[in-house]
């Protein structure tokens, strides 16, 4: 990545495309701060906001909005003054932004999804996905029920975290690891994957990109190609696509260290 003394106003890494969801502006797990330090860093000629980048659900319950939250704000919009294409697409937790849909504010435009064409012409839906998530949209007490256990999980994740970073350990993930080990996930993972490449072919794009369920990775799926941005609550993940076409996954996870850019995820853990 170079060296890090760069200004606010020239970011070290441009992108002719740059993909974000799930910060959950709003929620107490929510890692701004950090989005914020990576936007520093890295600009793009379009930026995506796929879905839950504010928290309806938890603001609606508590309300906490520190200062990072904001400047995270602003500076999305000053990105957008300065001349990027931002384009909202609204997800489950965000979902009041859907009555919004074909709306222009402070530069950004609100849509319930768009197809983004890449370098070599291939079409990529762009999607929150909540909407093939059966638990979000048929049984949404359970959906509050279970992201008041992963806020719980994010916590003790913090805890655990804290004395790891004390012996100098490498950030680790407990909802993640669950992610890769535990079975009814990595199903659940499985056929959310399989139904938004079914999206994509209904929409005769290539590949499909998306959010919602905080699992970054890059992959094929029956010949379409997956692609999920992670998320600003544990995982710290973007999604950017370089000038020259090639898709990427950057980790910005750990205060003590800027990470390199990670090599792109040929498939998940089984």
């Amino acid at each position: 990545m170079g060296s890090y003394d760069v200004s606010d106003e020239s970011p070290e890494r441009r992108f002719r495309t740059l993909f974000i969801s799930d910060v959950h502006l709003g929620a107490r797990g929510s890692q701004a701060d950090l989005l914020l330090d990576f936007l520093r860093y890295h600009d793009a000629d379009t930026i995506y906001l796929v879905g839950d980048i504010v928290d309806g659900w938890a603001l609606k319950s508590s309300w906490n909005w520190p200062q990072s939250h904001n400047d995270l704000v602003q500076k999305l919009l000053r990105k957008a003054r300065k001349g990027a294409k931002v384009v909202y697409i609204p997800g489950n937790h965000d979902e009041f932004l859907r009555n919004y849909y074909g709306t222009h504010f402070g530069g950004i435009d609100v849509v319930e999804n768009t197809v983004h064409t890449g370098v070599d012409g291939k079409r990529y839906l762009v999607i929150h996905g909540d909407i093939f998530d059966l638990v979000v949209q048929n049984a949404r007490w359970l959906a509050h029920l279970g992201d008041k256990a992963y806020d719980f999980a994010i916590q003790m994740n913090r805890f655990v975290n804290f004395f790891r970073r004390l012996f100098k350990v490498p950030y680790w993930s407990l909802s993640q690891w669950a992610k890769q080990k535990v079975k009814n996930a990595v199903n659940y993972i499985g056929a959310f994957e399989q139904a938004l490449a079914a999206e994509a072919r209904r929409h005769d794009a290539d590949g499909v990109i998306c959010g919602h369920i905080h699992y970054a990775v890059i992959r094929d799926e029956g010949g379409i190609r997956y692609m999920n941005c992670g998320d600003w609550v544990e995982s710290c993940t973007a999604l950017v696509e370089h000038d020259d076409g090639r898709f990427e996954i950057i980790t910005w996870a750990d205060h003590l260290q800027k990470p390199a850019a990670v090599p792109q995820v040929a498939a998940r853990a089984a």
